[in-house]
């Protein structure tokens, strides 16, 4: 399930998924996107990840194929979640997020109102 955090205001964009998304669910996660993109030059985004968060393949795809032409349109992106995995992937992905201009930052939920303030910066 994605759920828009109550936070959001404008280019600033907040969510948290928890269990399986669906291919519905992503659709209409997209669509968010693309609506918030036609009102505001780039984004940043929160996105907070439960211990049960995942995509199913078809979910996946639709997500990685419009990240991919949509990646110029981010400012920052924080994701906010206690697993360690989550943490690494973070951490190697921001290398290459850096060097297209987009900060990206791991978070624990413990500091998901240092996450807030970072995102609006």
């Amino acid at each position: 399930m994605i759920k828009t955090l109550p936070q959001s205001n404008g280019a600033i964009l907040g969510f948290e998924i928890s269990g399986k998304v669906s291919l519905d669910e992503e659709k209409q996660w997209i669509k968010k996107f693309d609506e918030a993109i036609k009102q505001h030059d780039k984004l940043s985004v929160l996105v907070i990840l439960d211990a049960n968060a995942s995509w199913g393949i078809q979910a996946g795809i639709e997500d990685l194929k419009w990240l991919i032409t949509h990646m110029n349109r981010f400012h920052r992106f924080a994701l906010v979640s206690d697993s360690n995995v989550w943490k690494w992937l973070v951490t190697i992905d921001s290398v290459f997020a850096n060097m297209i201009g987009i900060g990206e930052k791991h978070f624990k939920l413990s500091d998901i109102d240092h996450a807030w303030q970072w995102v609006k910066a």
